[in-house]
């Protein structure tokens, strides 16, 4: 156990698999209430299975993150169930590969939709209750192609560059000083 993350409520998103459920695994194994994320339900039960049978409390929640009305509601239901956010790691992406001369569009737009406006409504749907209650960190996942393009990773890199210029994380003044 951890005493700086003990009892804290942290959402990550993208937890069906990959760097989202490890980060999971992680932080509930150091004594923090984790709200695992993302679309297939049936993984985050899985893994919620598993968090629990180690001895630590994980909340699944089902949701699209390029649903701006589903992100809302699940940082509401957080927030009734444990009466606060602490953390919220916006960690789902996609990477599809193709050079940009196949005009894979609908591919461009997943990524956009999921990589970069999904980031924004996790901090839209966030952000409010973190100020309200004057505390509260989110992070937002980044990846080494917002520095490095890759050639079949154009859009994927554009959308880690625009993650980037975000301010990578914010963190507001914990309301005990």
């Amino acid at each position: 156990m951890n005493p700086n993350i003990a009892g804290k409520t942290v959402i990550i998103t993208g937890c069906s698999s990959g760097m989202g459920a490890a980060a999971a695994r992680h932080v509930a194994s150091q004594g923090a209430n984790v709200v695992i994320a993302a679309r297939r339900l049936d993984k985050l039960e899985a893994l919620a299975g598993e968090i629990t049978e180690a001895g630590g409390h994980a909340l699944p929640i089902a949701v699209d993150v390029t649903d701006r009305d589903g992100m809302l509601k699940m940082v509401s239901t957080v927030v009734k169930e444990f009466g606060h956010i602490d953390v919220l790691v916006n960690n789902a992406g996609v990477m599809p590969l193709s050079p940009l001369e196949r005009l894979k569009i609908e591919e461009w737009e997943q990524m956009i939709d999921v990589n970069l406006r999904g980031v924004l409504y996790g901090i839209a749907a966030a952000l409010p209750y973190m100020k309200e209650q004057k505390s509260g960190q989110i992070i937002n996942t980044g990846s080494v192609a917002a520095y490095k393009l890759f050639p079949a990773a154009a859009v994927y890199c554009a959308t880690k560059f625009a993650v980037r210029e975000l301010p990578p994380e914010f963190r507001l003044p914990r309301a005990d000083g």
